[in-house]
């Protein structure tokens, strides 16, 4: 009789998670996944999909008023306006079909989905509802949740969780952080027609990336109308006798909104997992402490994604998820790579990076080249719209070797994920130089710099 019921139990069905219990499964393992919501995790039910989605859907604004520069016509008393249940409902549904696409993969894996949340009680033992069950191997994959302020009324406002549901598209919206979910979110209630203020502490948002693009992008936004507010943010939030929520600011300000979104970070979703109970170790924000093998303090249990806090981001999870699998279960050890990631803000433009940014270059080089094109998109020019696109390319001057690459404009983060190889693999100046460009294209830039 085997020892433990499980060879691998799971906590947590989100994208690495589910890439880990796979792939254990593939290599003859028998495993069990514990989730007590939805399967598919942040991403897919409550971040960078549905998310997506609402982006797509808040530039069709702009892509009307940019169309009559291209000669297409409305009547003169016609005027597009938005659905805002339709779209939600649409958005959810196509949630819906994902989550049935995960649960339909782990079955066919050969994965027992569990739906109960899962709780340790020792280092091989989890309570489940009702129940209890042994593994010989624990994953911890439970991601990780919005931050809430201390703030009198914090309890008026939403998170991103919340942001997908509304029954109705306020009118006024504040979004408090500037970070990549916030800007995303100002953003689309921006475009979805929203009166709009992004708070920021800061002086600049975006704090970490490149300092050219994201003050840039802060220009972009003031220019189409959000309102963004630096070196302030949330003191207090009060219900008005009409309804409407009064946020107090900390320079003594006041503004009124309809609705208002917490968006300044997330914290690992460890509360009440019982990690004490398996010694399991974490740091001062509840984060789970891993090596780089993923195993935790307990050395047969593990742990992958947002919970470990160290890269919050979906494909690293996934990443982290399929290595501990093949190196655990399958014979093939190798680790997660986390040196030159690419990631995107799906801000409006988009803004993507993969590498150092300038400041971090002249940090640790002698002598560094930046290369930039900043220009007007050719979709621009005969739509009118004064809206510039900029292009960056960071060079050790040593080596000539291409330390990162930047850009700001439509299309940004598709362009970057295929440079993104070219800078992983070390590629020079002189190699980005001799690549013929593809025109008329806003890609073409990264190989025509001089």
């Amino acid at each position: 009789m085997a020892l433990f019921d499980y060879d691998l139990f799971v906590i947590g069905a989100g994208s690495g998670g589910v890439r880990a219990a796979r792939i254990a499964a593939s290599h003859g393992a028998r495993v069990a996944v514990a989730e007590e919501y939805r399967v598919g995790g942040t991403c897919v039910i409550r971040g960078c999909v549905p998310k997506k989605l609402l982006v797509y859907a808040s530039h069709y604004g702009e892509d009307f008023d940019d169309a009559a520069g291209y000669g297409w016509r409305l009547p003169a008393d016609a005027r597009p306006t938005l659905d805002w249940v339709s779209l939600r409902d649409n958005v959810q549904a196509e949630v819906s079909r994902l989550n049935g696409l995960y649960m339909q993969t782990l079955g066919n894996a050969g994965v027992e989905i569990i739906p109960s949340r899962a709780v340790l009680v020792d280092e091989h033992t989890l309570q489940l509802d009702g129940r209890r069950v042994t593994a010989r191997h624990i994953l911890i994959a439970v991601g990780a949740r919005p931050s809430l302020p201390d703030i009198p009324g914090a309890e008026l406002g939403i998170t991103s969780n919340e942001a997908f549901h509304l029954e109705t598209l306020p009118r006024r919206v504040i979004v408090s952080g500037g970070g990549y979910i916030a800007t995303e979110f100002a953003g689309i209630f921006h475009g979805l027609g929203a009166e709009t203020v992004q708070l920021y502490r800061g002086e600049t948002i975006l704090r970490g990336w490149d300092d050219e693009l994201r003050t840039r992008l802060q220009a972009i936004y003031q220019d189409k109308g959000i309102h963004v507010r630096t070196g302030a943010t949330l003191a207090r939030l009060d219900r008005a006798a009409d309804g409407a929520i009064i946020a107090t600011l900390t320079d003594g300000s006041t503004l009124a909104a309809d609705s208002v979104l917490h968006a300044i970070g997330r914290v690992p979703n460890t509360a009440g997992l019982g990690l004490e109970s398996a010694g399991v170790a974490t740091d001062a924000a509840g984060a789970v402490l891993v090596d780089a093998d993923q195993r935790t303090s307990t050395g047969h249990i593990y742990a992958v994604g947002d919970v470990t806090n160290r890269v919050q981001l979906t494909p690293v999870a996934i990443k982290e998820g399929h290595a501990f699998a093949d190196t655990v279960f399958g014979g093939k050890p190798w680790r997660a790579d986390h040196d030159t990631i690419p990631s995107a803000v799906f801000s409006q433009p988009a803004l993507a990076s993969v590498g150092l940014t300038e400041a971090e270059a002249r940090q640790k080089f002698n002598d560094i080249k930046v290369f930039r094109s900043d220009f007007r998109p050719m979709k621009h020019t005969v739509a009118g719209r004064a809206e510039r696109s900029l292009c960056k390319l960071v060079v050790d001057g040593a080596t000539d070797r291409v330390l990162g690459a930047h850009m700001l404009g439509a299309d940004a983060a598709e362009i970057i994920q295929a440079v993104a190889i070219a800078v992983k693999m070390g590629a020079t100046k002189a190699q980005f130089d001799a690549t013929i460009a593809v025109h008329p294209t806003a890609a073409e830039e990264f190989v025509l710099m001089r």
